[in-house]
């Protein structure tokens, strides 16, 4: 298989890096994320996981992927996949509000970049919280963490993460 490309950006920021799906470790949720391309929204920063920034989008593959490549420690550059039921993200202590996303009887997908070390996926609330790694990023990622760290420090409000079909970095 050829590999594939996709780009990940901050659109507001100006900011993307390329990652290559992980074909060959994670066959199902590359295809159903290829397909579903492309896919983003407004972007968080995480609370529990430290160095994550993730778009909460409507699940889009024909059935869950199965939990393949799975960590709880995503080192800069993974992408990760996770699912979650609406009940699950759709506490106030999650801080998300009313969303289209996050209504009763519809589940939430959750696309994340990971973007410097020390990363744990230990919710307080749920326990480990295990993620699908689907991407590495290949190019950019340190224009990227630097555009990551300005989103902790001045603020989401108004930015979207999208991830895009891409070429090759070069």
């Amino acid at each position: 298989m050829t590999d594939r490309f996709v780009d990940v950006s901050l659109d507001k920021r100006g900011v993307r890096c390329t990652a290559k799906l992980l074909d060959d470790r994670a066959p199902v949720t590359c295809e159903a994320l290829w397909q579903a391309l492309p896919l983003g929204g407004d972007v968080y920063h995480a609370k529990y996981a430290r160095n994550e920034i993730y778009a909460l989008v409507p699940p889009f593959a024909a059935q869950e992927p199965p939990l393949e490549n799975p960590t709880v420690t995503p080192i800069p550059g993974d992408l990760c996949y996770f699912a979650f039921s609406d009940t699950q993200l759709g506490t106030a202590s999650h801080g998300y509000g009313p969303q289209p996303t996050l209504r009763a009887g519809h589940g939430v997908v959750d696309l994340a970049l990971f973007y410097e070390r020390n990363n744990l996926l230990l919710n307080g609330d749920t326990g480990w919280v295990p993620g699908i790694v689907w991407g590495t990023v290949v190019e950019g990622l340190d224009r990227m963490a630097d555009a990551c760290q300005d989103l902790w420090r001045a603020g989401a409000a108004g930015e979207t993460l999208t991830f895009r079909r891409g070429g090759a970095p070069g």
